[in-house]
């Protein structure tokens, strides 16, 4: 906690305890959380040839993650919306007894 924070932890120790892994593509989500001090968390792991090469966190917040899809413009329609489906969801933000903001995590 001290070294991702700045602050030293009172005796006990924060402890990151994956509850769920998934990957779509080289990006690994990791989800898990600390009832104790009423934290959920989420990383985005980047790996490259077998080796974690970025890492965003994300506490207390419920994050989408959505796959910007290709839709063919056609020559009649100068506007085409853009499809974005979710294909994957944080499934603990809702444990933590409070509201959370909401992130759209776009890949």
């Amino acid at each position: 906690m001290r070294i991702l924070t700045g602050t030293a932890t009172s005796g006990d120790s924060f402890r990151f305890e994956p509850l769920k892994v998934d990957a779509i593509g080289p990006t690994v989500f990791v989800e898990g959380e600390d009832l104790s001090r009423n934290i959920t968390w989420v990383h985005a792991w980047t790996v490259t040839d077998g080796i974690i090469t970025q890492v965003r966190e994300y506490f207390n917040t419920s994050l989408t993650v959505t796959r910007l899809g290709n839709q063919s413009r056609s020559a009649s329609s100068a506007i085409t919306p853009l499809h974005c489906p979710s294909v994957w969801e944080s499934s603990l933000s809702n444990r933590v007894g409070k509201s959370v903001p909401g992130l759209v995590l776009a890949i």
